[in-house]
Parts: structure tokens; sequence; C-alpha cells
């Protein structure tokens, strides 16, 4: 035993030792604080969205009108081309500008793709859009965007001038060490003007579907009682349908399966779901808008809020299988649909630094829907934007820890439907049944025909009864 302790003294030391080397490498080679990235450098442009090309709208021309004027004027008719070369224009193919016929058309380069309408005196090529009306160009100096890419729900147009002022000028930002880097990964870089022109047209999408595996509420066996006893444990209490069918016996002795839990609470959710999208929140101009992760069969989904800052009401919402622009566009697309009258510059719409809202924004404006979109970056206040609308990011924010402590107890969901589910009942009650400190311990938006009543469980049974009557109404002629 004595043996032992002067050899675990030393051995002490020893660790002491290379503690300390350890230490004195750390203090000279590794910075104690890392260098900001700046987000406005061409090498971090990829997250970034530029403006909205500019849509090419030639004037559009007659062509029987301009052999009139020409007859008119000379005199004669103007006569047709007289093909004598071994490349003949192609009968299919028209002026893109005049209409004018293939007899009035010149083959202008032998072959090589180029063409001259006689009629209006347009050059063009018959397999380009340099002429076509919609054509995209860029907004710095005009030149046709070409298409790069094809994606699930875009196309990628990008302007490949090398003379382009928007090009030079990222060129001109680069420091020298990420010219030298550019010059051998060009890949990492966004120099040129890019456009991502969507083929979905996401303000066609149904926001109202019936989800499946529903039940009607003929109540063969249990009464509306006993509803509004599931929801209040599963969504007000945050409870899994297991915990709450377990609640329902071992507290009220009622035996019901969780399987029925669950299609109760789908049932409930598409029936107060058009309630809670139709209600008249009268918002105000500050929205918050922010995005969280869920799991959905071990799958990472997002689950999409947008909120009245100032009213604190969850006015537009979504759960998606992805983090890109569609579903951030439908919950703008609810959200906005609470106004009367939409405010246009005058709303202030305040997100994170993802670039999902600008595109999202950029949608809207070709919608005639413009507004003011203001993105907070970071978690400090390092810029004059940041120190002045921190306040409504950080409400978003605790609006997503709140939801996260009842989707937590569900250790994530088994079904895109039960995630619908959850979604909309956790609105409905966040909306118009839980109390809030904001509004001194009252729900958020008053309801007379919920205020007498005295327990929750009844007041989820009226909630769903004035939700039918909304249906029933929309439905009558």
């Amino acid at each position: 035993m004595n043996s032992i302790i002067p050899f675990l003294i030393l051995y002490n030391q020893f660790l002491l030792k290379q503690i300390r080397q350890l230490l004195l490498f750390i203090v000279k080679n590794i910075p104690l604080k890392t260098p900001k990235q700046d987000i406005t450098s061409p090498k971090y442009r990829k997250l970034t969205v530029d403006r909205l090309p500019i849509i090419k709208q030639p004037e559009k021309l007659d062509y029987k009108q301009l052999l009139n004027d020409y007859k008119s004027k000379h005199g004669k008719e103007l006569k047709p081309v007289k093909s004598r070369g071994k490349n003949p224009v192609s009968p299919d193919v028209v002026c893109h500008r005049c209409g004018a016929p293939h007899t009035y058309l010149y083959d202008n380069t032998g072959g090589r793709g180029q063409l001259l309408c006689k009629v209006c005196g347009l050059r063009f090529n018959k397999d380009k859009k340099d002429f076509k009306i919609g054509a995209l160009t860029c907004p710095y100096c005009g030149r046709i965007l070409e298409k790069k890419k094809e994606r699930k729900q875009f196309n990628i147009h990008k302007c490949t001038n090398k003379k382009c002022p928007f090009y030079l000028q990222s060129l001109k930002n680069l420091s020298p060490e990420d010219l030298e880097e550019y010059k051998k990964d060009k890949h990492k870089f966004k120099l040129h003007y890019i456009y991502r022109e969507f083929t979905v047209d996401f303000f066609k999408v149904d926001l109202n579907s019936m989800p499946k595996g529903s039940v009607n509420f003929t109540f063969r066996h249990f009464s509306p009682h006993i509803l509004g006893l599931c929801l209040t444990y599963l969504v007000n209490l945050g409870l899994s349908t297991r915990a709450t069918s377990r609640a329902l016996w071992e507290i009220h002795g009622v035996k019901i399966s969780h399987v029925m839990v669950s299609k109760y609470a789908k049932t409930a959710a598409a029936l107060v779901k058009p309630y809670v999208d139709n209600f008249d929140y009268k918002p105000t101009n500050y929205l918050a808008a922010d995005e969280t992760y869920v799991k959905v069969r071990g799958i990472k989904h997002y689950v999409w809020f947008i909120m009245d800052a100032l009213k604190k009401s969850i006015l537009g919402y979504c759960v998606s299988d992805t983090r890109d622009v569609g579903p951030c566009i439908l919950a703008m697309r609810m959200a906005f649909a609470k106004f009367k009258d939409f405010p246009a510059q005058a709303l202030k719409f305040v997100a994170d630094g993802y670039s999902a809202y600008k595109l999202a924004q950029q949608q809207f404006m070709l919608k005639d829907m413009d507004f003011n979109l203001t993105q907070v970056f970071g978690l400090t206040n390092d810029d004059p934007v940041s120190e002045e609308y921190r306040w409504l990011k950080q409400i978003i924010e605790r609006l997503n820890r709140t939801f996260k402590f009842s989707y937590q107890v569900t250790n994530g969901y088994g079904s895109g439907e039960g995630s619908n589910t959850h979604v909309s009942l956790f609105v409905a009650y966040y909306n118009f049944l839980r109390p809030h400190s904001y509004t001194y311990w009252q729900p958020l938006n008053s309801i007379p025909e919920l205020e007498s009543i005295p327990n929750m469980p009844a007041k989820w049974q009226k909630l769903i009864e004035l939700s039918q009557q909304l249906i029933l109404s929309q439905q009558t002629p």
C-alpha cells in the first residue's frame, strides 16, 4: 500500500505537466475569438437572393399591317424572299416580333442559326428567346439570362456576361486571398447574377383539406364530454395519446384506446381549422416569422409559424418535409389572408436570415403584393437592424419554445397527418383557449360563447360546435 501512493503522486504530477503544456499550446496557437465571417462577401453570396430580373416585353407588330404600310408608301407590294441557298428557312418558323411567315425570312448566317425578317428588319435566332415575349433579362446589364439548371420546383437562370456590372463589382470586392481561391475553385463563389424561376404556382395550392382517417362524432360508446376531456389532456396538458388514454382510465374510469383518442383529435383538428383560419383577428402591421424542426417517423420535418407580433396571435402555419420556399409561401398566404385590405409597404415582416423568405417576397411581388421584409441575422445585435427589430424575433422564438414543450412529450410524430393534427389543435388552443400573461391571463381572442363556460372540456365542445356552424354556413348557397 505504501508503495502505491508515491507512484500515484508521481503519475498525477506527470498529468499536471501534460495539461500545462496543452494549455500553453492552446494559448499560443488557437485564438480565443474566431474572426467573424462577413456574410456580404461574394464567397457567401450563395445564401443571398438577387433582385428580380427584368421581363423583356418587345413591341409586338403585325406583319400584315406592315405590308399594307409598305404598299401605301412605295406604291407596290413587298416581294417575298427567293431562297437560293442550301439552307432554306423551315416553314414552321415565323418572325418573333411581327409574325411574318418563312417566305419573308432570310437565312442571314448561312445555316448558323440567325434569321432576318424582311418585313420588320428583326435579326433573331429561331432557337432562342431573345426577342420573344416574357424573356428574362439581367437587371444590371440587360443580357438575356441563360437557363443553367432544372430543379424539382424551379429553374436556375444565370447571367453569363463577363462585362456585367454585377459580376465586375463582385469580382472587385474579392480580397486577394479570395481571388486566389476563386481562380482554383470557382464553384465556391457566386459572382454572377442568378434568378430562380419557380415552375409551381404556390398561390393555387388549396390551404384547406380533410385529413385521412378522421371519424364522425356519432359517439356510440362515448359522449361529447369525453371528447373534450381527450382534447384537454392531449392539447392543453401536452400528454401523448397513450398517456391521455391512461389518464382517462385512471382518473375518470373511462376505457378508451389511444387509437380512438388519435381519431378524435384528427377529426377535431379538421373541424376547428376552418374556424381558426377564418376568424377575424384584426391583425396589426407587425408580423414575425420563423421555422422550427420536428421529427416524423424519425425524419426531420419543419413547422412554419407567422404571428402577429403585437397581438401575439398565430396567423399562418404550415408543416412540411422540406425547408424550401414552397411551405414558406403557403404559411405567408394564410397570414396575409387575415387582412381585409393588404397593407403593402406599411407591413413590417420580420424573419431570420434564411433565404426562403426573400424568395417568397419576390413571388408575392410578382402578384402585386409588395411588402417590407426585415431579416435579423445572428444571435447578437451587431448591426442597427438587429438592434431595432430583435424584439420581434424574440417573440416568435418564445412561441417556438411553447410549441416545443407540447411536442417533446410525443417523442416525434408517427405520420404526417399526426403532425398536421397536432399543429392545428395547438394553434386553436393558443389563439382561443390558452391564458396569456399579455392579456392578464385571458385568451388572446375573446369569443363571447366561450366566456360563460366554466371548464375546458366544455369549451372545446363549444369551439367545435361554432366551427361546424361556420362550415354549414359556407356550404349553403
